[in-house]
């Protein structure tokens, strides 16, 4: 569900604040624990430490996701993989057969 229009979108004004004070093409990564925050334009070519829950995930912003959600880039959860006899036999084999 979003955010009404008169509101307009999320953007955490201390973290903007933080890029602004950057300098376009800097190497740091900026940690933020606020995953609800919506990408501006601003915030493209820097990256972003985002928190999954345990750790802060870098996350290079380009301009196709301005107007996503900073948390959509940084997964929560891990797939390891299915296990059983058939995954065993995939994995040697090297795929499908």
């Amino acid at each position: 569900m979003s955010r009404s229009l008169k509101k307009g979108p999320y953007v955490n004004e201390r973290l903007l604040k933080r890029i602004k004070n950057l300098k376009t093409g800097d190497n740091t990564i900026l940690k933020t624990w606020d995953r609800a925050c919506t990408i501006t334009p601003e915030m493209v070519g820097f990256t972003i430490g985002v928190h999954n829950g345990k750790t802060h995930v870098p996350v290079f912003i380009v301009e196709n996701m301005v107007g996503h959600k900073l948390g959509e880039f940084a997964l929560t959860r891990k797939f390891i993989r299915h296990g059983g006899k058939m995954a065993k036999n995939q994995q040697r084999s090297g795929g499908k057969k």
